[in-house]
């Protein structure tokens, strides 16, 4: 059963998140996004990206993995960005996107700004994305530390994303899914008031549906100061195919 559930949070009027996914004979995808902008516009391009990146897989008889996830993100960046220089109402819109594609015991994961993807094994958490953001560039240069990081004041700006550009840059790894046993994307929203490790207990713990509610419960208990969005999946190359939206 795949777990999945975005929240507005407890601050924010509108909910600029966005997440998906998609089912089919031979591989899964799983999509979340985190829009900005103005009025709607940050709404408008997390759904954009997400939208467009499964409609462009569910398109492909996939062999490579990599270069057809590369290629969906590449046509979902391209189309906000031009929807934003043709829209006075979108202009300066961007989204964050997460995306793992899964075949088999394999998962090629895709990421632009800073929505995370974690996997979850028997013994802990280990985060496979690299957050795009002012805070995760001053830790890397040894300006300030993880600790620092936790609770920095611009821990919300971020260095890249998708529709700002023509062209962005995409991180991508590859995951072997033997010995995982979850696998977790969410924005920043949770990842900012809830820890790996409470990440770890409630997933571990619960089904896939009931840890999605979780981990927003208690993020909105430390204040919810931003949309939240968060699924959760089977890793070791399990089907939940039956228990999929239709």
């Amino acid at each position: 059963m795949v777990g999945i559930l975005s929240d507005v949070g407890k601050v924010r009027k509108l909910n600029e998140d966005f997440a998906d996914f998609y089912k089919g004979k031979n591989l899964n995808l799983y999509v979340i996004a985190d829009g900005m902008g103005g009025h709607n516009a940050g709404e408008v391009a997390s759904r954009i990206a997400v939208e467009t990146t499964i409609s462009n897989i569910k398109a492909r008889e996939t062999v490579d993995m990599k270069k057809d996830l590369l290629e969906a993100i590449n046509l979902a960046n391209e189309k906000i960005y031009k929807l934003s220089r043709s829209n006075d109402e979108f202009v300066g819109m961007g989204t964050t996107i997460t995306a793992c594609l899964v075949r088999d015991m394999k998962m090629v994961v895709a990421n632009v700004g800073d929505s995370g993807c974690y996997i979850l094994k028997y013994d802990g958490v280990v985060k496979i994305t690299k957050d795009h953001s002012l805070v995760q560039q001053l830790v890397d240069e040894g300006s300030i530390t993880e600790e620092e990081a936790a609770s920095h004041p611009n821990k919300n700006i971020i260095t890249r994303a998708l529709g700002t550009n023509l062209s962005v840059k995409i991180d991508t790894f590859e995951v072997d899914l033997r010995d995982v046993s979850r696998v977790m994307l969410c924005t920043d929203g949770l990842s900012n008031g809830v820890n790996t490790d409470e990440m770890f207990d409630i997933i571990m713990n619960n089904n896939n549906e009931d840890a999605c509610k979780q981990l927003i419960e208690l993020s909105n208990l430390r204040g919810g100061k931003d949309n939240i969005s968060v699924i959760v999946f089977e890793g070791e190359g399990k089907d939940d195919r039956d228990d999929a939206r239709k």
